[in-house]
């Protein structure tokens, strides 16, 4: 390392000795103690150096793990604050209910004897859908019964799960959390981003499918 720099100064010196004799001679004439070869050698000296010390940092890659692990933490500790939004909103309506394995929530609070709800049947129920915050969505008194094939799709998830919980007659409660539910972005209209969904579900009819 001190060889190199070593070569380095006496490759600027002379060529400092060189401008000198050249081109430069007579410039700097109040320089009273100090030559102009001299002169010019620490300014083309300092120059160089400092251009070493200015080169561009190479930006560092990416790691894609990192930002992962970020996002699965971010969306543990969102999912672990919807879940206690839910159970704060159990608690307050006294509720009892059964969960299943995907996160959703339900209480039988009238039995029916009707058909069992099976895939590829119709049905058609009276509901309402609303927020944890009290707030109504839809309701079939507003917009009429739903009605769909149960299999097919059209409907949250979340419902589609549910509904093959029950049968014909039963008066329901269901929790849907916002991945069974309409997810991160809402429907658009009148449940937001992101929101849990609370029905209330009659199972009027279950039917069989119209041939053609």
């Amino acid at each position: 390392m001190i060889r190199m720099l070593t070569e380095i100064c006496r490759g600027v010196w002379k060529y400092a000795r060189f401008l000198n004799d050249r081109i430069i001679s007579g410039v700097f004439p109040y320089a009273p103690t100090m030559g102009n070869a001299q002169i010019i050698f620490i300014m083309l000296l300092f120059s160089f150096f400092t251009s070493c010390d200015t080169q561009p940092e190479r930006k560092q890659p990416i790691d894609p793990a990192k930002y992962k692990k970020s996002l699965v933490k971010a969306n543990k500790e969102l999912v672990a604050v919807e879940q206690q939004d839910i159970e704060n909103y159990i608690a307050r309506q006294k509720w009892e209910m059964v969960e299943t394995g995907s996160g959703l929530q339900y209480m039988i609070y009238e039995q029916g004897n009707g058909k069992q709800v099976e895939l590829g049947k119709v049905i058609q129920c009276a509901y309402e859908t609303s927020l944890l915050t009290g707030k109504t969505c839809y309701s079939s008194d507003e917009l009429g019964p739903k009605e769909f094939l149960v299999g097919r799709g059209g409907v949250e998830s979340g419902l589609e799960e549910a509904v093959l919980l029950f049968r014909e007659g039963d008066k329901i409660k269901i929790i849907l959390p916002s991945h069974l539910a309409f997810g991160l972005v809402g429907d658009d209209d009148c449940i937001p981003k992101k929101a849990v969904l609370v029905y209330d579900l009659e199972v009027r009819n279950v039917l069989e499918p119209i041939r053609n």
